[in-house]
């Protein structure tokens, strides 16, 4: 009878599973796709012309981040769809940065690695859910 106790403790529900692979994808895609549009934005404005018109020309830099910004709202609202943009960005980003053809191939996979986790974590979250037939 103790064992079936300490079997029951350990058992974690799978809505409570797909609560946390939310929470955690939903966090780490938001402070990371705000932060580097904040980033990408600013960072050139200086050699782009200085000031608001230095900003206007420094924003295409920015236009991956703002589409990985619409692809976390998308997620926010459509789960599963949400995550395999997401992956799909993260593995579009490893190809863009030619990632294992540099000598600094581990930074640059630690940009893309959070995407393809964080989808991977949404996709989850949406198998988990819809397994135990919730909408």
């Amino acid at each position: 009878m103790k064992n079936q106790e300490q079997a029951q403790s350990l058992y974690t529900p799978p809505e409570k599973i797909a609560k946390r692979l939310r929470s955690i994808a939903r966090t780490v895609l938001f402070i990371l796709a705000l932060s580097a549009l904040v980033f990408s934005l600013f960072s050139g404005i200086e050699e782009a012309g200085g000031g608001i018109s230095g900003l206007i020309n420094n924003g295409p830099n920015a236009l991956p981040w703002l589409i990985l910004f619409i692809f976390v709202f998308v997620a926010w609202k459509w789960e599963l769809l949400g995550g395999f943009l997401i992956v799909a960005m993260g593995v579009f980003s490893i190809f863009f940065f030619d990632t294992f053809n540099r000598d600094s191939w581990p930074i640059l996979f630690i940009v893309s690695l959070p995407l393809l986790l964080s989808g991977g974590f949404l996709i989850g979250a949406w198998g988990l859910t819809k397994k135990n037939g919730n909408s």
